[in-house]
């Protein structure tokens, strides 16, 4: 696993998005600023945990997608149906 590469990615990942830029949330009464939630991604010696998800060894095939998205400069696939416009 290359780290140094995961955490550039990510870190590019985050300002493409937005990374602490407030954005509008339409409310039922206007619209108010809203700062999306970040989603921690944190990497151990054997494995990962992303958000408050369990721990997922590097070995398993949905980790190494996870981390073959990212490396290559992507939002990993798993989680496009909960965040469409990134995390």
């Amino acid at each position: 696993v290359d780290f140094d590469l995961i955490l550039e990615n990510v870190k590019d990942l985050n300002s493409l998005v937005g990374e602490g830029v407030a954005q509008i949330e339409h409310t039922p009464r206007g619209a108010r600023l809203r700062r999306p939630e970040p989603l921690p991604l944190t990497l151990y010696q054997n494995g990962i945990v992303v958000g408050n998800g369990a721990f997922r060894p590097y070995q398993h095939p949905a980790t190494q997608q996870c981390l073959q998205d990212i490396m290559d400069g992507y939002f990993p696939s798993e989680l496009q149906p909960r965040y469409p416009d990134g995390v």
